[in-house]
Formats: C-alpha cells, structure tokens, sequence
C-alpha cells in the first residue's frame, strides 16, 4: 500500500491548525479547532481504508478485493464524537456569552496565588536579590488582579 504525500501533508495541516485553534482562549475557536481535528481524523481514518474495495460479501468477490469496514465504522464514531463536542462547545459558548459579554476565557487570580503557595520559592544563594524575586511577583499578582477587576467592570 503507497501512501499519497499530499493527502498525509494536507491530514498534518489539519492536525495542526486543529491544536494550534484549540489552545486558543476563545470558545469560538476551540470549537473552530474540535471542528478542524474532527475532518483531519476523518481524512486520516479515509487514508487508513486503502483504496475503494469490494463489499465484504462472502461468495460475491474474493476475499482481496474486500474492503475493509473498521475505518468506515471509525470514522463514523468520529462524526458522532465531533458532533457532540460541536453541540457542547456551541452551547458553552453561547452561556458564556450571554452571562459576561464575551466568549472569551479569562484568567484565575486565585488559581495563580494558590499555584504559588504549592511550590515554595526557596532561594539557590542566600545573596542579594530574593527580595527583589518576591517584589516582582506581588508586583505581577497585582497586576492581573487589576486587569481582572477592569474586566469585571466592562462586563
């Protein structure tokens, strides 16, 4: 069996459009990203078939020319599967919408502090400098506690 380099480039394009859309921050794009890995997964199970084939009726063909119907039933299953994450995704974002304004997802204040209360930060030296480390980082926390605060305004 020969693979055809276009379709296998045109199936990793797809692959990688999908995950670049999905670690987006915007609903509507992560949907857009379920969308594009759904077709690549599709053309991809299509590229594992082979090439057309004879219905896999015993005493009709020889049992070579018998296609094979496991990616058919695959590639159903991920029509399904994109299907309902397209519902699901569509709905998150439309709550999403109608409750902020917006579909896009937002930072945690909170999940950053405690993410940093986990990991202690212990100096390598005990030199100049740890003072400054900590300033930064309150610093930084007070930053994204201010742009989550303006954006609690806008909403």
């Amino acid at each position: 069996m020969t693979i055809n380099v276009v379709m296998a480039l045109t199936v990793g394009v797809l692959y990688g459009v999908g995950f670049t859309l999905l670690l987006s921050r915007s609903l509507m794009r992560v949907l857009i990203g379920v969308v594009v890995l759904g077709h690549g997964t599709n053309l991809l199970l299509q590229l594992a078939g082979g090439p057309p084939g004879r219905p896999p009726i015993v005493g009709t063909a020889p049992p070579e020319s018998f296609a094979d119907p496991l990616p058919q039933a695959l590639a159903l299953t991920a029509i399904v599967i994109t299907f309902a994450l397209t519902t699901f995704l569509l709905a998150l974002g439309y709550r999403a919408f109608v409750l902020v304004g917006h579909d896009e997802v937002q930072d945690d204040v909170e999940d950053r502090r405690i993410a940093r209360q986990k990991v202690p930060s212990a100096p390598l030296e005990s030199g100049d400098g740890s003072d400054d480390a900590e300033q930064d980082l309150e610093r930084a926390d007070d930053e994204v506690e201010a742009e989550a605060a303006r954006g609690r305004d806008r909403a």
